[in-house]
């Protein structure tokens, strides 16, 4: 049976294990070795592994990116985070519809409940995309997440900043589109800010 925290190492080309962590000490692990545990999807370099850059001192490289989210996953992934926010309104409308019996002021407050949806989903991408997950609900399903052009999470400023900018990419509609344009498939409010929406194919 294979335990949490242990991993395979990939060897001269193949993977070999799994190690345990005290196995692992005994081992010369460097850096750019890559490493799973069998709850991981695809193999991380060590020094981006936090349990293995504390037990061999290691310090945390930036990876570039080179594996981008394509148009339709982060459409995918929009539409998810417009059921999870959309859906927490939607519930209290009606429960407001119910509960007051005056029709104009049940379908004032009805409606004012709705409108926050837009704002709430602008509030909600910004603070889960710079927070350490760097990635809204939807986007974690997808697997996929914001980052720098260095591919390291993003600061408040940045995410406000790209998060206004998609305004840009909603008016012209063609900012959407740009993504198809370049090998980074960032649309335009990614360029803007100089932000991109790469797959997280580490974890």
């Amino acid at each position: 049976m294979i335990m949490a925290n242990e991993y395979f190492l990939v060897i001269k080309g193949r993977p070999e294990g799994p190690f345990s962590i005290e196995q692992l000490k005994g081992m010369i692990v460097k850096p750019s070795d890559f490493l799973k545990t069998a709850d991981m999807v695809d193999y991380k370099e060590a020094h981006e592994i936090a349990e293995l850059r504390e037990l061999f001192h290691f310090s945390q490289r930036s990876v570039a990116p080179q594996y981008f989210a394509g148009l339709d996953q982060r459409w995918m992934a929009s539409a998810l985070d417009w059921f999870f926010v959309g859906g927490g309104f939607i519930v209290l409308a009606f429960l407001a519809a119910y509960i007051i019996e005056d029709k104009s002021a049940r379908l004032i407050i009805a409606l004012s409940i709705l409108a926050l949806v837009p704002v709430t989903k602008i509030i909600y991408h910004i603070v889960m995309e710079c927070s350490p997950k760097q990635a809204t609900y939807g986007k974690q399903i997808l697997k996929i997440k914001v980052c720098d052009l260095e591919g390291r999470r993003i600061s408040i400023g940045r995410s406000i900043s790209r998060n206004l900018f998609k305004i840009f990419s909603l008016i012209t509609v063609i900012g959407y589109l740009l993504s198809f344009f370049n090998k980074k498939q960032q649309c335009l409010h990614d360029i803007m800010a100089e932000t991109l929406v790469m797959k997280d194919r580490l974890l």
